[in-house]
């Protein structure tokens, strides 16, 4: 075998005690869990994702989701640190596509307004241009109101801070909820791309 090469192999017949209080639900077992493989836990989901504040995202999610359902995990099947990954990768994952349903969201919101002058929209466009504009207006005030600024005057989340008084957690938090909101109406609606 080559040097440097580290073969992994099936699930080892011991399971240690951190693990085994883990899925017992002992206090102090996350944290014990969480210090031990949170390192490759976030090179799992850095790999997949662009930033790293999404793979950050990633690590607390993977982890709130294992301990929320460590009964299920079952220590002939894998190692815990196994189990953990592939939460990591089911998570980025989900991250990526909600990534570009929100890209698909944008992308009509960008052109709710009409789009080119020059250009005829295509049915699918004007239906997709209906959708969108049908959820703005469903929106909560202040929420539509940061969603608008946000997409249609392009302001950064601090503008819009700046902009409408309101603090800059509330802003980010109307675009997060407006945009599950829109992805969610857009998703019902069976946007056209």
């Amino acid at each position: 075998m080559p040097a440097g090469v580290t073969v992994l192999t099936g699930a080892s017949n011991t399971v240690d005690e951190t693990t085994k209080s883990f899925v017992a639900g002992e206090q102090g077992a996350l944290r014990a869990v969480y210090e031990r493989y949170a390192p490759a836990v976030l090179r799992v989901a850095s790999a997949s994702l662009p930033s790293r504040a999404d793979a950050e995202d990633v690590v607390q999610t993977t982890f709130v989701t294992a301990w929320r359902s460590r009964e299920s995990f079952d220590p002939a099947k894998g190692s815990l640190l196994v189990w953990l990954l592939t939460i990591a990768r089911r998570r980025s994952i989900d991250v990526l596509r909600s990534r570009t349903r929100d890209e698909n969201v944008v992308k009509a919101l960008h052109h709710a307004d009409g789009g080119a002058a020059d250009e005829p929209a295509r049915p699918d466009q004007v239906v997709d241009r209906m959708v969108v504009l049908e959820a703005i207006g469903e929106l909560p005030p202040q929420q539509r109101q940061v969603l608008l600024l946000a997409f249609y005057d392009d302001l950064t989340h601090e503008q819009i801070a700046t902009n409408t008084g309101l603090p800059l957690g509330t802003v980010k938090s109307h675009l997060r909820r407006g945009m599950a909101r829109l992805r969610q109406r857009w998703e019902v609606d069976g946007g056209t791309r």
